[in-house]
């Protein structure tokens, strides 16, 4: 039986395996392999020897630059750089039935950790859409008011906007981090940080 303690620790960690590819959340088979104990090559021929249980809307193959997006966005995707295979995409209907066709106790126990982190990512997502609209209309209501020191003062409207600002960052999704452009020396590598920042500076 599956213990909360086990849940909160496996379903941010498959969250953080779930990405949106053409619009559709998924999760690339070298991930799913690895969840379900089985090298990719192993879950892609199971795939490949009952391809009709898996419908486009199921599974779908990445083409040259979807992969190489993917690579750029995730760290632990770096090897698929070297692999000439371009891997394949399985949104959730899709992870759930190659549990099914693998069929071996860690697949289908893993299986149900998968189907929960989409549903609560999926519910983590409707819900934070519910309160940027909610967000918007109060707003909105907030700017239709008369602005005037009987209605409410400059520095209550200001502290409001404030509040309105930051729910929306909380509930915003995160963005990827931004990779530098360009190359360090290793004279740059060993420099502090400040250094570098003033290298190149004209003195005044």
């Amino acid at each position: 039986m599956m213990s909360d303690q086990h849940n909160t620790v496996m379903l941010p960690r498959i969250e953080s395996r779930i990405q949106v590819i053409r619009g559709l959340r998924a999760m690339l088979d070298v991930d799913l392999a690895t969840l379900y104990g089985v090298p990719t090559k192993r879950l892609n021929e199971q795939v490949k020897r009952n391809r009709d249980r898996f419908p486009a809307d199921f599974l779908f193959q990445l083409t040259q630059n979807e992969k190489a997006e993917v690579v750029a966005n995730c760290d632990h995707l770096q090897n698929l750089k070297f692999s000439k295979t371009l891997p394949f995409a399985f949104t959730e209907h899709g992870a759930i039935q190659a549990a099914n066709v693998l069929a071996s106790s860690q697949a289908v126990e893993m299986g149900i950790y998968v189907v929960r982190a989409f549903v609560q990512l999926r519910q983590s997502l409707a819900a934070n859409a519910d309160i940027a609209q909610r967000l918007a209309e109060l707003e909105t209501k907030t700017d239709s008011l008369e602005m005037s020191h009987d209605t409410i003062s400059r520095n209550t409207r200001l502290q409001l906007r404030q509040l309105l600002d930051a729910v929306r960052e909380l509930t915003a999704p995160p963005e990827p981090p931004k990779r530098p452009i360009g190359f360090l020396t290793h004279e740059d590598k060993a420099a502090p940080k400040a250094s570098r920042l003033t290298k190149g500076r004209k003195a005044p």
